[in-house]
């Protein structure tokens, strides 16, 4: 019941939506439980009218209950009631039901002909449309919690997105909402209907002879034991299957996205017994889960056996009729089929338990980047961007210390260092990836934490070494940079990156798809591309990161020509491995384990014969 509780909770405010369909399903189970406690009695009636039951054994047992009760007159009040009700529908079942002995009417021949398909229709209709109204709403609420997840992991800051792992993050939004989906669509329906039958079925079988219906009640211990044990195994199980199929999803995305170095370096056969390793686990996990699933039904069947066995035996003991035994058989079956579907739900419900956890885990996580709640306005960059006294460390790791920088605008600043000196991480926190551990930074004379994020990042363009466009067509990947740019702008900005001519040569020109990976491009075309995008969104901060280290010298000088057409008229702050690039910068700042340790002109900082001159004799820069 606890894990119920649990996934129930966590999956109400999305129920709540769809609150009117969701109760008409709740209601249609209600009803098709409901009719399940008419069976026992049509059964049990349509048995006396074949084979009518012998008055002394028939009457003996409520002749002598009514005897022990005639001190309690409210109690054979209510007694004579019923049996004059019962006499009432006897009557009027006389004349659309056929008895053994009487000339059958037409009505009878119809009556008999119709009462059992009438019913078992029925109850197929409302169990059909209280399933179709559960799936309804469980489509909706799994397609929202989908959707809240992938909002909810955009929201969050690049440190998350360092620690998960691919093939988790796909997990939380498929499965795990998948699993959700299952238990609302198959578990919530048959949660409504089958505890409905049970007492529908129990109430009929008590007004027809209580204490058959207690014998029968007896082994009902037996199955519910064994299902809860059943359900820890299973949820264990779901646990440890889960873990190997996010290892084995993150291992195939890893293989595809680098197929060039597995095929460089011969390791198709380490990647083949990597997969191998995670499908074992799967496998083992599978297997433990599928065990302790098929045990329920058998459990439920073995316990019921005795249960029909001693109703049996008590039925030859007590001198019952057939119509009793048929009744209480039919009534058995209709009992303990709901309690195996009701093993089952259990059984579902701790499997989607996990995924449950891992969703509230993950709707649980804060930004460490937090929006302010009341954000500053950032106006248009006019003056200058501050860096004071900026420290930031990954953990107990320091990676940069006590920068103090000024940027004006219109400057071209190159930040140059060896790996590892902190020339991304500068980056990072310029545009709020993540936020200094100590000192602040300012544009405009606004912290940047005062700001909103969407605001910030509003007035900055990043032109980055690692190139990402989407499987879109070249028109729609330049057009991210604005979302409302039209065509005749896109192919201006093109123009602009020197991207027109190429694009324009393709086979559907600016329609063409660039393909997953945009694989069919060059190096220089991506790049050229991303210009493009920078070109349009027309920030007044330009963020060069390495732009053209990926890049031979043919297609790099294509790219540096866009880029210094794309840095007119803009403050550019530019990183770069080839130091050249940095020639006609204002100003280059020099890192040096997190630290500045040198500043000043190209010219200048060769001459100084210090860190920078030493990294460019290396690159053949004397």
């Amino acid at each position: 019941m606890k894990s119920v509780t649990f996934v129930f909770q966590f999956g109400w405010p999305y129920i709540a939506r769809y609150k009117a369909r969701f109760v008409t399903g709740i209601l249609l189970g209600i009803c098709f439980g409901l009719v399940h406690a008419i069976y026992p009695v049509m059964i049990k009636s349509l048995a006396e009218r074949i084979h009518p039951p012998v008055v002394a054994i028939a009457t003996e047992p409520v002749q002598k209950a009514a005897d022990k009760k005639t001190d309690n007159d409210l109690k054979q009040t209510l007694l004579q009631k019923a049996k004059h009700v019962g006499a009432r529908l006897e009557k009027k079942a006389d004349s659309w039901l056929p008895r053994a002995g009487n000339p059958l009417t037409w009505k009878q021949i119809v009556g008999c002909l119709l009462l059992p398909p009438i019913l078992i229709g029925l109850r197929g209709l409302l169990g059909y449309l209280s399933s179709y109204y559960m799936a309804w709403v469980s489509l909706r609420v799994m397609t929202d919690m989908q959707y809240d997840v992938m909002v909810k992991l955009h929201s969050l800051s690049l440190d998350y997105f360092n620690r998960a792992k691919t093939g988790d993050l796909m997990a939380r939004i498929g499965s795990d909402t998948g699993s959700l989906y299952r238990c609302l669509n198959l578990g919530l329906s048959d949660l409504v209907k089958e505890p409905i039958t049970i007492m529908g079925v129990l109430c009929g079988l008590f007004i027809m002879d209580w204490q058959l219906t207690l014998i029968s009640l007896v082994f009902m211990p037996l199955c519910v034991a064994p299902v809860v044990a059943i359900g820890r195994k299973v949820k264990s199980a779901t646990q440890g299957m889960l873990k190997a199929t996010i290892g084995q999803s993150s291992h195939l995305l890893e293989g595809f996205a680098n197929i060039r170095v597995v095929k460089a370096f011969r390791l198709e056969e380490v990647m083949k017994e990597r997969f191998r390793h995670f499908a074992h686990q799967n496998i083992s996990n599978n297997m433990r889960a599928t065990r302790a699933t098929q045990l329920v039904n058998p459990v439920i069947e073995f316990s019921s056996a005795f249960g029909i066995s001693a109703l049996l035996l008590f039925i030859f003991i007590s001198g019952r009729t057939i119509p009793d035994l048929l009744a209480f058989v039919t009534g058995i079956l209709l009992f303990f089929g709901p309690v195996k579907k009701l093993a089952g739900i259990h059984v579902l419900f701790q499997t989607a338990l996990v995924g449950v956890e891992r969703l509230r885990e993950t709707m649980g996580e804060r930004p460490s980047v937090q929006e302010p709640i009341t954000p500053a306005t950032l106006p248009p960059f006019s003056k200058q961007i501050e860096m004071r006294n900026v420290s930031f460390s990954y953990g107990d790791q320091p990676i940069l210390q006590n920068i103090e920088m000024t940027i004006r605008k219109g400057q071209k600043i190159g930040i140059a260092g060896e790996s590892g000196s902190g020339k991304s991480t500068l980056i990072n926190l310029l545009f709020r990836f993540y936020d200094p551990t100590d000192g602040g930074i300012f544009m405009d004379g606004v912290n940047l934490r005062d700001a909103s994020l969407d605001n910030l990042r509003q007035q900055m363009a990043l032109v980055s070494q690692d190139v990402f466009l989407f499987d879109m067509s070249v028109a729609e990947n330049i057009r991210m940079g604005r979302l409302n740019a039209t065509l005749p702008e896109i192919e201006d900005a093109s123009r602009h990156a020197f991207a027109h001519d190429f694009i324009s040569q393709m086979s559907q020109g600016y329609e063409t798809r660039v393909g997953e990976r945009a694989t069919r491009l060059s190096g220089g075309q991506k790049q050229r591309i991303s210009i493009a995008r920078a070109f349009i969104h027309n920030a007044p901060v330009l963020i060069l990161d390495e732009a053209t280290a990926a890049l031979d010298s043919n297609a790099e000088a294509e790219v540096q020509k866009a880029i210094d057409h794309l840095a007119e008229n803009r403050t550019a702050i530019m990183i770069a491995h080839r130091l050249s690039t940095l020639e006609n910068c204002d100003e280059i700042i020099v890192l040096e384990k997190g630290r500045i340790v040198e500043r000043g002109k190209f010219r200048e900082l060769i001459a100084q014969q210090g860190t920078f001159s030493q990294m460019a004799r290396k690159q053949g820069i004397a």
